[in-house]
C-alpha cells in the first residue's frame, strides 16, 4: 500500500474540508492508499508537515485554496521535495483546480486524482517566491484583499466587478518598468498581472496561457483614463479582453524584470503576500509534478 501525506486547511471554503473528511478517507482506501493527515492551525503552520523523509510517499494531497496551495508549494521548493501533488478544490476561489478542469465535487476530484496521470508542468517565480497561478498588484489586488470572503463565496466573480468598478474613480494609477529580451514598457498601470494559470478570482482573465509552453502571461491594464479602464473591465466580463486590446497589454515572457516607486504597493503571489520592487520574474518549465 501506498503512503499519501494528505496536508488540510480546516478554515479553507469556510470549513468546507471537515465535512468531506470520511468521504476522501474512503476514496483513497479503496484505492489501497493510507492517508497520513496534517492539520494546519495558526499553531501548527505547514512547516511542520515536512518534518520527516517526504520521500516514503506517493504524492501530497492538498485540500484547500490557493494559497494553501502556494504555501505547500513553496516549502517543497525550498526543501528540494519532488514528490507530486494533487488538488481538492476546498477553498474561496479555487483557480488553479479550475484551470485543471478538476470537478468541485469531492467524490468526484478523488477519483478524478486516483484515475489521473502524473503531468509536469510550469511554476512562476517572483524573486524567491514560487507561484503556480498568478502574481499581482494593483486594482484588482487591493479589491481581493478587501472583498468580503462571505461575498466571494456567494456571488463570486460579481464580487470582484462590483468593488473593482467602485474603486476605479479614486484609484492611483502605478508608474510601472517591465523589461524583458524582447519587450519593454514604462508607462502608467492600474492592474497588473502575470500569468501561468488562466483565472484570477474566478474570472478567466488569461484565457490564451499554458501551463506547459515554458512561458508566462503578462496582463497590463494601463489605465490611461476612467472610460477606458471601465470598458476593458466589461471586456473581462465578456472574456474578450485579449480579442483586440486597447488600453491592456499582453505579451509571453519566461523572464523580465518588474521596477516601481511607491512603497505602498503590495503584490499578491496566489492569495500570499509577494515580494516588492524590484522584482525579477521566471519561469520554470516543468517545474512542478502533478496528478489529475
Amino acid at each position: 500500500m501506498y503512503k499519501v501525506k494528505f496536508i488540510y486547511n480546516p478554515n479553507s471554503g469556510e470549513g468546507a474540508v471537515a465535512k468531506v473528511l470520511d468521504t476522501i478517507i474512503e476514496k483513497y482506501q479503496n484505492k489501497d492508499f493510507i492517508i497520513i493527515p496534517f492539520r494546519i492551525t495558526k499553531f501548527k503552520n505547514i512547516d511542520k508537515a515536512f518534518e520527516e523523509d517526504m520521500s516514503i510517499y506517493h504524492h501530497i494531497l492538498i485540500a484547500g485554496g490557493d494559497g494553501t496551495l502556494n504555501q505547500v508549494i513553496n516549502i517543497m521548493k525550498n526543501k528540494n521535495i519532488d514528490i507530486p501533488i494533487a488538488i481538492l478544490p476546498l477553498g474561496t476561489a479555487n483557480d488553479f483546480a479550475k484551470h485543471l478542469e478538476l470537478p468541485e465535487n469531492v467524490e468526484d476530484a478523488c477519483d478524478c486524482i486516483l484515475n489521473g496521470k502524473i503531468h509536469e508542468i510550469d511554476l512562476g517565480k517572483a524573486n524567491d517566491k514560487y507561484f503556480i497561478n498568478v502574481f499581482s498588484f494593483g486594482l484588482f489586488t487591493d479589491v481581493s484583499q478587501k472583498t468580503n470572503t462571505h461575498l466571494k463565496n456567494t456571488i463570486g466573480k460579481l464580487a470582484y466587478y462590483f468593488n473593482g468598478i467602485k474603486e476605479i474613480p479614486t484609484f492611483k494609477k502605478m508608474n510601472v518598468r517591465v523589461k524583458s529580451d524582447s519587450f519593454s514598457y514604462s508607462g502608467t498601470a492600474i492592474i497588473f498581472f502575470v500569468f501561468n494559470g488562466k483565472t484570477a478570482g474566478n474570472i478567466n482573465i488569461a484565457y490564451k496561457s499554458e501551463i506547459t509552453d515554458g512561458l508566462l502571461d503578462i496582463i497590463i491594464i494601463k489605465g490611461e483614463n476612467i472610460k477606458s479602464t471601465i470598458l476593458s473591465v466589461f471586456e473581462f466580463l465578456r472574456g474578450e479582453h485579449l480579442e483586440d486590446p486597447k488600453d491592456i497589454i499582453h505579451v509571453k515572457s519566461d523572464s523580465f524584470d518588474i521596477k516601481y516607486t511607491d512603497p505602498l504597493i503590495n503584490t499578491d503571489i496566489d492569495g500570499e503576500p509577494g515580494p516588492v520592487s524590484p522584482i525579477h520574474i521566471s519561469c520554470i518549465k516543468r517545474g512542478l509534478k502533478i496528478i489529475y
